[in-house]
This record gives C-alpha cells, structure tokens and sequence, in this order.
C-alpha cells in the first residue's frame, strides 16, 4: 500500500494527532502522563503531567536509551546496550512486548497515519527505529510488536525525523555525522532511500517543523542549528545555537530547542527567532512536548524540568540517578 492510500484509509477514522486538552483527556477517562527513562536504574518513571508527581515506575529490561510516543496509546523503549525494545502500553503502564532483532536500536520516529489492520479497526502505528550497529532504518508495527522491513542507510543511522505528512524521514548518520540520509515513505512500511546531504556542521538531532515544509539540524559540535526545505540540499538558514549537542521539540510553529552542556532551553518562532530562553539543570539534552509544554529529563542529575508553553519553568521534579529521555501519553 502506497502512502497516499495510506493516508486515505486512515482518514475515516479521526486521528488524535494533537495533544490533548485538560477537557479531552478527562472525557476520555485518561490522565496526560510523561514517561521518563531511568538509565541507571532498569525502569520508565510515570509522572503526572499536572504535578511532576511520579505515579509509578515500569519495571523494564536494563539500559532504557531512548522513548518515543505512538499516538499517545504506546511507548517505544531502545535499549541500545542488549539490542531489545520494550513496547508500553500506556492506558495500562505496563510493558506489553520485548522485541529482539536489533543490533544497536538508538531513537525512534512515528509515522503520522496509522496502517490498517483487519483486527483493529482503528489500525496499529507505523515506527522507524534506527540501529546504528546494523546501519538500518527498521520499520516497526507496534501494536503487534512485529519487525516489518529493515532499510540500509549509508552510516550508523542514529537521531530521526518524520515529516507530518508522511512523504519522507530523515535520519543523521552518526551524533557527528557527516551525512544525513533522506528516506521516501510512499510505501509506508519500506522506506527507501533516495539521498543523502553533507549538513554545514557535523549533524545531530532532526526534526521536521510543524509547518510540514521545513527540517530541523542541531549540530553535534558547534553551536550553529540549520533549517532546511523539504527538498533542500542546502540550508535555507542557520542559526546561533547554545552549546552541541542541541536537540528539538515542536509545539505547533514554535520550537523547543535544549542545550544540556549550557542546561539552557530556547523558544524559537517558525523562523527561527528566539521568543524565550530558560535555565534549565545540566544534562537536560533531550526535550519533548507535553501538555502543559515541554519537558526536558537530564541525563547527569536525574532531573525533569517541566515547562509552559512560553519556555518558562514550571517545576523541576528529581525522578531518577540518570534520566535520558520523555515522552507524553495517556495513561488510564
């Protein structure tokens, strides 16, 4: 099935693709919850968004790396060290699967459709995980927990973005990379790679706007971000950044930009024109939306910063020893 017959599939069924509200939460019967990587400590802490109050802790398989959210119904656990995901189901808090396969699975990306499925008739989310061992893109389902397609990228594919419409998926291949490689989606569970661009700087993160027509680039070892069009080889801007790595959070057409080494987050307009700057704990690398607004865990004090929606800190909330990623679901 081809992405545009993907896309109109799943365009009967209304799609929860924005963050909820306080109202649709609660009509829903489900309560906005963050889950937190504790590294050192072999589980995912769950936190009510509203507090920063932990709710529990999701005992997992050790070394949690890396979380990412699937239609705020799952979560994706890499575990880089043993080659393993855990899949969570959110509504449940519970680990559902342990999926092997992997060599060295670092971050995840979600396809914005769900793909249809004969028992769900909803349909079950479409992740691209990368391996930077096995220098793949895997394509994943992960209602069922099943390994679809393995796509070869030129270099230890590692950060990843997919565009919100579902036509393409960026991945930089290395935490310095020299090259990013760009994926075509139109056959959503077999990516296939068409290209790959030099970055002006050795690339990082990637992250695709919320507009739909740009991708973000944090560099790795200046302090400089790119913002590039979708068809892009070159930059269409660069940008002063605080210190590498840098990594990106979209609300809408604002951008959440964190600077672990400097412990600050900046607000940017679509533009690029910084709103905001916060002081945030050191090692607070990763950042992710929530519904309030962002969230950003430190990976060297154990930390989560909460944060509103115009980058001021909310709260800052001891979760664990080390704390390397977040994301936002809905838990019962």
């Amino acid at each position: 099935m081809k992405r545009r017959e993907l896309l109109a599939t799943a365009a009967v069924a209304p799609l929860a693709l924005a963050l909820p509200g306080r109202g649709s939460a609660g009509g829903a019967g489900g309560m906005p919850t963050v889950l937190v990587t504790a590294d050192r400590e072999s589980h995912v802490a769950a936190l009510e968004i509203a507090t920063g109050r932990v709710v529990r802790r999701i005992r997992t398989i050790p070394g949690p790396h890396s979380i990412e959210e699937a239609f705020h119904t799952w979560a994706v656990v890499a575990h880089t060290g043993s080659g393993r995901l855990s899949i969570i189901h959110a509504p449940s808090l519970r680990v559902r699967r342990v999926i092997e396969g992997f060599g060295a699975p670092r971050y995840t990306a979600v396809h914005p459709s769900r793909w249809p499925a004969d028992d769900d008739p909803v349909g079950t989310p479409l992740a691209y995980v990368t391996d930077s061992a096995r220098r793949e893109v895997v394509t994943l389902d992960v209602g069922r927990g099943r390994i679809l397609w393995r796509t070869p990228v030129p270099g230890p594919a590692r950060h990843i973005g997919v565009t919100p419409g579902g036509e393409t998926l960026w991945t930089a291949l290395g935490t310095k990379a020299e090259r990013i490689a760009v994926l075509d989606l139109d056959d959503p569970r077999r990516p296939r790679l068409v290209r790959t661009l030099a970055p002006p700087f050795l690339a990082h993160d990637i992250v695709c706007s919320g507009d739909g027509k740009h991708v973000w680039v944090t560099s790795g070892d200046e302090r400089r971000l790119a913002i590039y069009e979708l068809a892009g080889r070159r930059p269409v801007e660069v940008l002063a950044a605080d210190a590498p790595p840098q990594h990106v959070a979209f609300r809408g057409r604002s951008a959440f930009v964190a600077s672990g080494d400097d412990g600050t987050v900046r607000l940017h307009s679509h533009n690029g024109t910084v709103l905001n700057e916060s002081r945030v704990p050191l090692g607070s690398y990763n950042v992710a939306l929530s519904w309030l607004g962002a969230v950003t865990p430190s990976l060297g004090r154990g930390t989560l910063a909460l944060l509103d929606r115009d980058g001021g800190v909310r709260s800052v909330r001891q979760v664990a020893r080390a704390a390397h990623d977040a994301c936002l679901v809905i838990s019962a």
